[in-house]
């Protein structure tokens, strides 16, 4: 059941929907009062300063970049799946908000280019990575797992809201990407690199 909830669609089918926000929920263009029912998965792309500066100067190139055709040809990309949410809420206490580096860490950057999935995708600085895998470093995962509160995201209504049928499977997998993350920080950050973020 876990794996069938978390179960992405294909790639042909989250490219590109078309969804607007309504009461800082994402709904698809037609149906606004009810939830979107599509995977939203979150993304981290680490990449130099110059190839950042590059996407910077031309953000039309932004969607070959991060939707190649030969996925792999993406380096140091981290997909979360559908943690990235949970991350946010354990890391902030807040469903959308947050202070500093790790307010930054999932939610944060700045826009960049057009509308790719879920919105454009966010781009971090050189020094942005570096302060958040920083303040990383201090929540260990065995910290971040005892901050984890099922009834808390339930209650807040964090995505995807599984939080109260799928127990201790749920706290492991948000843990198992959060450990994800704070590598995928750690080793931009020692490399110098930029990040992009986004949602498909």
């Amino acid at each position: 059941m876990l794996a069938a909830l978390w179960m992405g669609l294909p790639a042909g089918h989250w490219r590109r929907p078309r969804v607007l926000w309504q009461d800082r929920r994402l709904v698809p263009e037609g149906a606004l009062g009810e939830v979107c029912a599509m995977s939203m998965i979150g993304n981290f792309v680490a990449l130099r300063p110059d190839k950042l500066a590059e996407l910077k100067d031309d953000p039309e190139a932004i969607d070959a970049f991060i939707y190649p055709e030969d996925e792999a040809a993406i380096p140091h990309h981290l997909d979360v799946d559908k943690a990235w949410h949970a991350i946010h809420f354990v890391l902030n206490g807040e469903v959308w908000g947050g202070e500093g580096p790790l307010g930054q860490a999932v939610m944060g950057g700045e826009e960049i280019g057009d509308d790719i999935g879920y919105g454009p995708a966010r781009f971090l600085t050189p020094g942005e990575v570096r302060d958040i895998a920083h303040a990383l470093v201090h929540l260990s995962p065995a910290q971040f797992s005892e901050r984890f509160n099922a009834r808390a995201l339930h209650e807040a209504e964090i995505y995807p809201q599984i939080w109260l049928t799928e127990g201790e499977l749920a706290r492991d997998f948000v843990v198992d990407h959060y450990r994800l993350m704070m590598d995928f920080y750690r080793d931009a950050a020692g490399r110098g690199d930029g990040a992009l973020l986004f949602l498909n």
